[in-house]
């Protein structure tokens, strides 16, 4: 999968980043989504492959959308039988984020970028548009926090396995009214917190590397999200556990149904059984092999964004496999007509 997709997947995100960041800082967060869903759909068209969105995005806020179910490829053209061999078909489910973090993307902020993750069929989870409580932490912590413990006691925990003291210790929380009591444990353990507005794979995954500065991630967030950032730890060897929140009241948004027991109901509707059940990354993406890739649109931790010059731009992606047990920092120049100049 990951000689045949390697490169593919990584134009995909690389198309879908460029396509928003001609929008950044224009104010338009909605159009800024519509513009990379579209750059993505139409580059994962030309790709040989049959191809099922899992894990779509836009669906809590009416944003244009990459829809659950939806086929993408070329092996799902009506005319396939002319381009693919049915003996070879590489039939894969996807999940994406075409612009992930859409406020920050739309104010010019730090952080946003273009994310999917692939897995052979049924290597993903379907994880409904609900919310989850999430911890991520480095891969030296792994097994050893533990979602179901005390922010405090994951952070005693973490300083030991990292061997730094506890005000050492950065944990990424977004900015909600629901992580308030959150925030107030994690001050008073000693640690530091670090806000964010929006994008919370980037801080997941940004725990999977060393001189990023970020110790951990704690909260509830989207939990579509989750999944992604899950397919990103299992590939890096990071922690990662989620845990979906059903329960408007915890939430206190309002975008996840009416009531806590209708939301039970759609979930065993959906065949989950155990709403309260921890999900492990191997869970969450349970594929014999996971690819993970971005590329950033805002600049952020992990990589630089879209950088136009005449008749061209520079992007940074990264892609992570579990097939080669890699994470390749990718740096292209994209010309799009005869420049002046290449910028370096």
């Amino acid at each position: 999968m990951e000689a045949t997709l390697g490169l593919e997947i990584i134009e995909v995100v690389e198309q879908a980043a460029i396509a928003s960041a001609r929008l950044m800082g224009k104010g338009d967060k909605n159009e800024a989504d519509h513009v990379a869903v579209e750059a993505m759909r139409e580059r994962m068209n030309k790709i040989h492959m049959r191809g099922k969105i899992v894990i779509g995005e836009g669906e809590r806020d009416d944003a244009p959308m990459l829809y659950i179910g939806e086929e993408v490829g070329i092996c799902t053209r009506e005319d396939a039988a002319n381009y693919c061999n049915p003996d070879e078909l590489l039939e894969i489910d996807i999940a994406v984020d075409p612009c992930e973090g859409t406020n920050l993307c739309a104010y010019g902020q730090p952080g946003s970028m273009a994310v999917l993750a692939i897995s052979e069929k049924g290597g993903l989870f379907a994880a409904p548009d609900f919310y989850m409580n999430k911890l991520a932490a480095p891969p030296s912590a792994k097994g050893k926090v533990d979602i179901r413990k005390s922010p405090t006691e994951n952070l005693k925990i973490l300083s030991e396995c990292l061997d730094r003291a506890i005000d050492e210790l950065v944990v990424v929380v977004m900015k909600r009214d629901r992580h308030n009591e959150l925030i107030k444990e994690i001050r008073e353990a000693g640690a530091r917190v670090r806000l964010i507005s929006d994008g919370d794979v980037s801080a997941a995954i940004s725990c999977g590397f060393s001189g990023t500065n970020t110790h951990a991630l704690m909260g509830i967030g989207a939990a579509p999200e989750g999944v992604i950032s899950a397919a990103a730890m299992r590939c890096l060897g990071g922690h990662f556990q989620g845990q979906l929140v059903y329960d408007p009241a915890i939430v206190k948004t309002g975008l996840i149904g009416e009531s806590k027991e209708a939301n039970v109901e759609r979930l065993q509707s959906m065949g989950i059984t155990d709403p309260d059940k921890v999900y492990e990354s191997e869970e969450l993406a349970s594929g014999s092999t996971v690819l993970f890739a971005a590329c950033g649109i805002t600049p952020g931790t992990l990589m630089e964004g879209v950088r136009f010059f005449h008749g061209g731009a520079r992007t940074q992606s990264l892609v992570i496999s579990s097939q080669s047990k890699t994470a390749r920092f990718v740096d292209t120049i994209h010309m799009f007509e005869k420049p002046k100049y290449i910028q370096l």
